[in-house]
């Protein structure tokens, strides 16, 4: 709201002024916010819908190709060291205008398909369960795995991915490996920097949850972008009623920008043989990508859909502007 020096009463014309452009002064400083840095009004609603998964298998990816198309998503994240990470790539290479980034992959958590890691095995021993394989869990990786390890598998995807054609849009991290431990959490936003990426952070709130209430400040001091909410802690609620959960989400976006991810997949035999989960990711799909409520509600509440892909050329751009400075 512009100042206006008759509504200061009592004071000259010089304090007035001087109180003028000390609250001109205050309010310059003020950081902008992450919709206003991308060219947006910072009470607008902008959202991410990423397609995790991409690549583990081929019902996967038709399913993500598909919402990526006619659907709401704008980004997805490949896991490279799956079987069907080819026909992403190549599905990244003919569509440039898609958003691809790298699911950094530390597990293969199925039972009966399995994937091992990028790098040479001889590199990455504690990343190899018996059989030779990534390890089917988290807390396994923690506890044998070093976190130089999951850096050396962690570069040598995002390389196998450029040498691929993708044009890396972003980072995340499969079952949250590189985010769940503060050891595993330095090789992540080593991963950020050194390929100048954005990456997938946890809200505010749920970092102060979990006792770590100034990290997402000291990771964007880095010059690394993140989007301001990513939707996590009400996923426990998906499964009562998966479309249900998703229209009430995203009815309930707050200002900002917001990521949510799902694992599109058709409900194929190959899909079943895999996982347990195969209905809810076949419900995902239909949600956000053929279901005229949920794109009535982005329409109704004038929700921005974005890519990833803007986030990281501001990111490109500040980190230049700071370097010229």
């Amino acid at each position: 709201m512009p100042f206006q020096l008759n509504r200061i009463h009592g004071l000259s014309p010089a304090i007035a002024m001087l109180i003028i452009s000390a609250s001109l002064a205050n309010a310059a400083a003020e950081p902008r916010s992450l919709a206003e840095r991308l060219g947006y009004k910072a009470t607008d609603k902008i959202l991410i819908v990423n397609g995790d998964d991409t690549g583990m298998c081929h019902p996967g990816n038709l399913a993500t190709f598909q919402s990526l198309e006619k659907g709401l998503m704008r980004s997805a994240t490949v896991m490279v060291p799956c079987p069907w990470f080819p026909e992403a790539a190549a599905y990244a290479r003919e569509h440039p205008d898609k958003s691809f980034g790298i699911h950094l992959c530390h597990t293969s958590e199925w039972s009966k398909y399995r994937w091992g890691p990028v790098a040479s095995k001889d590199k990455v021993p504690g990343l190899l369960d018996p059989q030779g394989y990534l390890w089917p869990s988290v807390e396994e990786v923690y506890a044998h795995a070093t976190p130089e390890e999951a850096l050396i598998e962690g570069r040598a995807q995002v390389k196998r991915a450029l040498a691929a054609g993708l044009d890396v849009t972003h980072l995340d991290s499969h079952m949250g490996t590189l985010q769940l431990d503060p050891r595993f959490l330095e090789t992540y936003v080593k991963l950020a920097v050194e390929f100048d990426l954005p990456l997938r952070m946890a809200s505010q709130e749920t970092m102060t949850r979990f006792g770590f209430p100034k990290l997402r400040a000291q990771i964007a001091a880095k010059g690394i972008v993140f989007t301001d909410h990513f939707v996590y802690d009400d996923l426990k609620d998906e499964k009562q009623n998966v479309r249900q959960f998703w229209l009430n989400v995203v009815k309930n976006l707050k200002p900002g920008v917001t990521e949510l991810y799902i694992h599109a997949a058709l409900p194929t035999d190959e899909m079943k043989a895999i996982t347990g989960s195969w209905s809810t990711r076949a419900q995902e799909f239909e949600v956000f990508t053929n279901d005229e409520e949920m794109k009535k509600i982005v329409s109704d509440q004038g929700i921005i859909l974005i890519s990833y892909r803007p986030l990281r050329e501001l990111q490109h751009q500040e980190r230049k502007q700071a370097g010229s400075k």
